[in-house]
């Protein structure tokens, strides 16, 4: 954790923790990271200072030399032997600046040229300072820099504070290329900090931006990009106190949990703001590589993607929340490709049918009696046809068996249960003749189904608690060599928990799902719904594909859209097989 600010003239002063402040820090070269409490320097020619972790030597050759140092002087940023004196400098006029130690020990600093506005990345290299990147100015009038070293992937990303509060987060370098920096400047997300920060500093182990503002006090911002939210945590602090502060409060620790790396991404929905939803992936007979992704937009209706991301179909059907498929049903003596989506305008279920190609049509719009349709999955019933199971906000799950008759759909209630508040998220796994289903307050239920397929006694089997977080969205259901996993999205701490789907339903592990920098694909977070295929779709989906909704589109921000997961990457996180991700 740094902290820095604009550089200012200041006084000499001792070489004290009393004496630590926002005008004056600095640390050892190769400081440990990520989670290393020293402060960076933040004063013209100030001197070397390391708080409280012992200085550790630059590289294994200068095992015998005391650790080097860097500084900002009017001249440029400089590196420092032990006794002060200078052993390299990089010419640069800079106000503002902030270091990090890398995973590979590799120290880099960013500053931003007083002149150009430009962000320049220097590396430490043996004794010597070199430049690994420059991207050009901001577009925000940058006020304070504070880096941080993201501890899950190990991306470099830097805090730009903006004189009026507007601020940029960008992605700086990944560990594949830790020095070597991106291309251009990779803005991650725009947010509100507040105006004329005066100090900054990030707590990369707990993943915490502190901002310090005159007159007001210490806030503290969510440092993850999928996030958003800020606290005043010391109300009144003067900017000047703020490393003081921080030394005297230990890090509030996240929850370490596993990050597995999409693969592909589909363009942006149609509707702007909340409106990606819900997925199903529907598997071509002959060609996988083929096969499609159906995800709804809530707002304007139904879009269909290769698995490249592309739309290659919409339909404007309206309002449908979620959606679900099953294929090769029997009607008629003939195989049926069929899909469903609640329509909570008509309160109604929409039934589509899909030819050999992929392409969607509108067969019919079923009645269900419910007050406001939320939720939907499917079956295939054990005389071959679909079963429908949708659900209102009230509690109330409706099982409705589909029949065709003279050359059109109908439906028909079989069976129902009620739970105590709203439900959404759920899954048929007919080889396993159980329903899953989410209470999205409670927790996750396990519904036995019998010998008709119909449901039959719920059983709580995951409340809401340390691992599973409200609210309980979309699941899905993997059988493979493994065994059977069910995937649920944790969507409080944007996360997903993965359970045997068989007795005991024991929880195998969670994880998240990070960005692909090399792939320009951001992570996700508040996931809504989700789909999962064991079917071998070719190249890296050997395994199957896990598709979920992203509730922020970030890198670039925009419309939300949907994440593609090889299933391969899922289960080298769940069984930390220590395979390096894609």
């Amino acid at each position: 954790m740094t902290m820095t600010n604009k550089t200012k003239k200041t006084k000499p002063m001792k070489r004290t923790i009393a004496a630590l402040s926002v005008a004056a820090m600095l640390a050892p070269v190769a400081m440990a990271a990520p989670a290393a409490t020293a402060m960076a320097q933040a004063t013209t020619g100030a001197p070397a200072i390391r708080a409280s972790t012992p200085a550790i030597k630059a590289s294994a050759a200068a095992a015998t030399t005391p650790a080097l140092a860097l500084s900002l002087a009017k001249s440029g940023l400089r590196l420092l032997d032990a006794q002060g004196r200078v052993v390299d400098e990089f010419s640069v006029r800079a106000k503002r600046w902030d270091r990090r130690a890398l995973a590979d020990g590799t120290t880099v600093a960013l500053l931003q040229d007083a002149d150009s506005g430009a962000l320049r990345l220097i590396e430490v290299r043996g004794d010597r300072l070199r430049e690994r990147a420059r991207w050009a100015a901001p577009a925000v009038d940058v006020e304070a820099v504070c880096l941080y070293l993201e501890p899950r992937q190990q991306t470099l990303q830097a805090f730009l504070l903006g004189s009026d509060g507007l601020s940029e987060q960008w992605l700086l370098t990944t560990p594949s290329s830790p020095t070597r920096g991106m291309a251009e400047g990779q803005v991650l997300r725009l947010f509100a900090a507040v105006p004329d920060a005066k100090a900054c500093a990030v707590r990369d182990d707990e993943g915490t931006l502190y901002v310090a503002e005159s007159d007001v006090g210490l806030w503290a911002f969510n440092a993850d990009p999928e996030r958003a939210g800020r606290e005043l945590v010391a109300p009144g602090l003067a900017p000047q106190d703020l490393p003081l502060w921080l030394e005297a409060r230990a890090s509030r620790l996240a929850p370490v949990i596993p990050v597995a790396v999409p693969s592909a991404q589909t363009e942006p929905v149609r509707g702007a703001g909340d409106a990606a939803d819900d997925p199903a992936i529907w598997v071509h007979a002959s060609q996988p590589a083929r096969s499609r992704i159906l995800g709804t937009d809530k707002k304007r209706g139904l879009a269909v993607y290769d698995l490249q991301g592309r739309e290659t179909q919409f339909l404007p059907v309206g309002r449908v929340n979620n959606v679900d498929l099953r294929q090769r049903l029997r009607y008629d003596g003939r195989d049926w490709d069929l899909a469903v989506a609640t329509q909570r305008d008509q309160r109604s279920v929409l039934l589509f049918g899909i030819d050999a190609a992929g392409r969607v049509k509108t067969l019919a719009e079923l009645p269900t009696g419910l007050e406001d349709v939320y939720g939907i999955c499917s079956a295939r019933n054990p005389a071959g046809g679909l079963d429908v199971f949708v659900n209102d906000k009230d509690g109330r799950l409706i099982q409705l068996r589909v029949a065709r008759k003279g050359g059109g759909w109908t439906a028909a209630e079989v069976a129902s249960l009620k739970l105590a508040t709203q439900p959404e998220g759920c899954v048929a796994d007919e080889a396993g003749r159980q329903f899953f289903v989410g209470e999205e307050k409670r927790g996750l239920w396990r519904v036995a189904l019998d010998a008709d397929g119909k449901l039959g006694d719920a059983t709580l089997i995951l409340p809401v608690g340390e691992t599973l977080h409200a609210d309980v969205e979309g699941m899905a259901v993997h059988r493979g060599p493994r065994g059977a996993w069910l995937v649920v999205s944790s969507q409080g701490n944007d996360s997903y928990v993965v359970l045997d789907a068989d007795a005991p339903h024991a929880v195998k592990g969670r994880f998240r799902i990070g960005l692909n920098a090399a792939r320009g694909i951001d992570g996700v977070s508040e996931t809504d719904g989700l789909d999962v295929t064991s079917t071998s779709l070719g190249g890296e989906y050997g395994e199957g594909l896990l598709v979920v909704q992203d509730g922020h589109k970030r890198w670039p921000m925009g419309r939300q859209n949907f994440k593609l997961v090889p299933w391969g990457e899922v289960v080298r996180v769940i069984e930390g097989s220590g395979t390096t991700p894609r």
